[in-house]
């Protein structure tokens, strides 16, 4: 790019900024130095491919969505809790908003996550160990009791009975008198990426994309700020793969839901703003920084030159960070600290929109209230003491990492042909990368490749080539024990009693038939959510609306590989 072309791009850089909302914030230096809000060449010098880089706030995107970057605002502190019955969760809520945190993620036990009810043979000894038990609305609004949904962003973890939880969600609000087409959040409903590496699942593919579409098409058309679709690669990068492969997976998935849209009849303009995204954020510090930059131009560019995408917001890639669990150790568990800090400076200087950070003991039980509180406090040391909201993508234009931009992009740009080759050259019902993620899911691609990348990973540790401190060097320590967060077995038995309760409390002849109409809507090519909704104002539990969903739809096996 020549000079006169950088000078230009500067000058709507500017425009833009100037015109730009900002925090009432001092942007100096620790010393007062003042600082600019973004840097590039200097004035007058060209920049061979600068187009590839460019300004923060217009196309790729690689530097950032907005022109202020974090002058504008920063990212939001949204930490992932839940543990125990929906009382001790709200409780733990209360206390991260209290302490600064600016939105809620909500983990759900293993029950909830595949669909089961607290008092189902199959949840016995999981209630409420690896997040929240949800077990109809009237746990949700127990939930959120007190927490105002219409004026907090809500992240929700879960895939597999994404759409009934979504439903019980929005009965809550209901409750609260909230205008729920005003409703803020995300709901992660990314199915794809459990078949490839999470493994929560209820049903084949075909009917997870079904009842997909039609919360897409709800959402566009009745919730239009709430974000129905969280594609995440952190779960894909926790069981081994590598940053390129976490990257390119996700954004294969990512067009995947595109194609699904578009099949729909939906406008890319109007349903891709509700697509975001989920990364990792591991150890490897300017590894990780590429990744996200790369991330952002990609899906720029491929929504308008593949997609069609015209709309600014409709090539934005806005994505949510979590440290990552998988770095994390039980031994000398207080060095986690350090990796989390190393971590989520890492996603900041990537652009990240928002942020969790893991705590210390998280690799041994869920966080304590004091775990949880330095976690916290992590992000608001970096966000109130380092100076790393002053500067717009402040590592732009570096030698090394632009150099790792490009490569990891060309290695992505790699899988996702792989990917498309093998959906095959004939007609596509939904779309071409959709027939190859499919394809893919039911050969083992994904799962051998990323199995493969955890086993070289593996052998370099056995053999010294890559550090743990703690693990495999500097083990000495003088640190005691941690006293870990330990779930009672009394909440599992309060949480069936208060089941049975509300069960034996309602009019079941009204749930049978709301369950049953839910059915019968199934089997047309009407959208399902109203009827859903229905079954949960009803007081259906979330095992019901599934147990009579698999028995319409079947569950799926995944099948066995040697």
């Amino acid at each position: 790019m020549n000079a006169d072309e950088i000078a230009a791009g500067r000058a709507r850089w500017q425009a833009r900024y100037d015109a730009a909302r900002k925090r009432d914030a001092d942007f100096t230096t620790l010393s007062g130095m003042t600082v600019d809000p973004v840097y590039g060449p200097p004035e007058g010098t060209a920049y061979p491919g600068f187009e590839r880089i460019g300004w923060p706030g217009e196309f790729p995107y690689t530097r950032g969505l907005y022109p202020t970057g974090y002058r504008g605002r920063t990212w939001t502190i949204r930490q992932f809790a839940g543990f125990g019955n929906a009382q001790q969760t709200n409780e733990r809520y209360k206390m991260i908003l209290g302490a600064g945190g600016g939105g809620l993620s909500v983990a759900f036990d293993m029950p909830t996550l595949m669909g089961r009810d607290s008092d189902d043979p199959q949840s016995l000894g999981e209630v409420g160990h690896c997040g929240v038990a949800i077990d109809s609305a009237a746990d949700m609004e127990v939930l959120f009791d007190g927490i105002d949904l219409a004026g907090v962003t809500t992240s929700m973890t879960i895939s597999g009975p994404a759409v009934p939880v979504f439903c019980m969600y929005l009965v809550a609000a209901e409750r609260q008198g909230a205008d729920v087409s005003t409703l803020d959040g995300t709901l992660q409903t990314d199915i794809f990426k459990e078949y490839i590496a999470q493994k929560e699942w209820l049903f084949d593919p075909e009917p997870h994309l079904r009842l997909i579409g039609d919360l897409m098409e709800y959402c566009a058309r009745e919730i239009p700020r709430y974000k129905p679709l969280s594609v995440s690669g952190y779960h894909i990068r926790e069981a081994g793969s590598t940053a390129a492969q976490e990257l390119a997976y996700t954004l294969a998935d990512g067009f995947g839901y595109v194609e699904l849209g578009l099949s729909r009849g939906l406008d890319v303009n109007v349903f891709a703003p509700g697509l975001s995204f989920f990364f990792d954020s591991h150890v490897d510090f300017f590894e990780e920084i590429a990744k996200f930059r790369a991330a952002r131009r990609i899906w720029a560019r491929w929504l308008r030159d593949v997609y069609g995408a015209t709309s600014e917001k409709a090539l934005w890639l806005r994505f949510h960070t979590q440290t990552a669990g998988v770095s994390l150790t039980a031994q000398q568990p207080v060095n986690n600290v350090v990796r989390t800090a190393v971590e989520a400076l890492a996603a900041v200087l990537g652009g990240t929109n928002s942020l969790h950070t893991n705590a210390l003991d998280e690799t041994l039980a869920l966080p304590t209230d004091e775990s949880a509180e330095i976690a916290l406090r992590t992000q608001q040391v970096l966000m109130e003491e380092t100076g790393v909201t002053n500067v717009a993508d402040p590592l732009g234009g570096s030698w090394y990492v632009e150099a790792l931009t490009d490569k990891i992009e060309a290695e992505a740009e790699e899988i996702f042909a792989r990917i498309r080759q093998l959906g095959g050259e004939g007609p596509h019902k939904i779309g071409p990368m959709t027939s190859g993620i499919l394809r893919g899911i039911e050969d083992g691609w994904f799962t051998g490749h990323i199995a493969e990348s955890a086993f070289v990973y593996q052998q370099a540790l056995e053999k010294g080539e890559k550090k743990i401190v703690g693990v495999n060097c500097h083990t000495g320590t003088v640190a005691k024990d941690l006293e870990i967060l330990r779930i009672s077995h009394e909440v599992e038995l309060e949480q069936r009693r208060v089941l049975a309760e509300r069960k034996s409390a309602r009019d079941e002849a009204a749930v049978k038939a709301a369950v049953d109409r839910m059915i019968e809507v199934s089997r047309t090519g009407e959208n399902m959510i109203s009827a859903m909704l229905d079954a949960v104002r009803a007081e259906a539990t979330l095992g019901e609306i599934c147990d009579a969903l698999r028995a319409e739809w079947g569950i799926y096996r995944e099948p066995a590989r040697f």
